[in-house]
């Protein structure tokens, strides 16, 4: 029997961002973890923990991650576990924690998934990277709700002291 627990982290992501996160949280945790998109559907039985992080884009999850999360809930739910979300929203305050993110509360409600542990981080913005629709959407909603609007420029809200705590706990 080994004694080091091996987890695995999941992650949906549209930009790299949340894989980011991933990797970092994967760093700071104790004993080995794999990491894998959605996309890949891996095989989670043979993992002590099982970690799936997730971000919005136009303030939606992708599908793929509620058909992976449905389609593997009696493992998940059977091993240790946790959720997080990342988006930028949570970049204020009043949105940053799960209880008042309404991305993680959406997503809360659209799964029969109660996860052991549930976390929220601030995501980023990469105006430079996306294409041109994304780029201007993008900008319109950080117009709407008083974000950076200036397109040749990066902005990073993740607080990854907030992201290494998360793994620490998990």
């Amino acid at each position: 029997r080994e004694l080091m627990q091996k987890s695995i982290i999941i992650y949906s992501s549209v930009d790299g961002h949340t894989k980011e996160i991933c990797e970092k949280i994967a760093g700071h945790m104790i004993g080995d973890s794999d990491i894998f998109s959605v996309d890949d559907n891996p095989e989670i039985q043979n993992y002590e923990k099982i970690i799936i992080g997730a971000s919005i884009r136009y303030g939606k999850y992708r599908t793929k991650l509620f058909d992976f999360i449905e389609s593997n809930i009696e493992v998940i739910s059977e091993k240790e576990n946790a959720f997080f979300s990342v988006n930028v929203v949570a970049r204020k305050a009043e949105k940053n924690t799960p209880n008042t993110n309404p991305y993680v509360q959406k997503f809360l409600n659209s799964t029969t998934w109660i996860p052991n542990k549930v976390e929220v981080f601030a995501g980023k913005i990469d105006y430079p990277k996306y294409k041109f629709l994304d780029k201007y959407a993008i900008k319109f909603i950080m117009l709407i709700t008083k974000g950076p609007t200036d397109t040749s420029k990066r902005y990073e809200f993740t607080d990854w002291d907030k992201v290494k705590n998360f793994a620490k706990n998990i």
